[in-house]
């Protein structure tokens, strides 16, 4: 009987799909990361470079990296109030 294996390749074709959506999704994702990245470091840089007293060590490149601008803002406020 074909009945098995067209229900076979269905759920194989299925998984497929799935996997290539999640895929996707990541691939999404890690560009946004990458974006927050750049646009992070850039604006870290500029505020550094103007002469606002921003460290730029490896807590500030993640928050700013991993969260953007609400990342830049946190580490601003973390700078002024616990001057780290």
């Amino acid at each position: 009987m074909m009945l098995p294996s067209i229900v076979v390749f269905i759920v194989a074709l299925a998984v497929v799909l799935l996997v290539l959506k999640l895929i996707g999704k990541s691939i999404k994702i890690l560009w946004g990361i990458l974006i927050n990245s750049i646009i992070g470091f850039v604006v870290l840089f500029i505020l550094k470079t103007v002469g606002i007293g921003v460290e730029i060590n490896l807590l500030s490149a993640l928050l700013t990296g991993l969260l953007g601008i609400p990342g830049l803002i946190i580490v601003l406020i973390l700078q002024l109030v616990l001057k780290i």
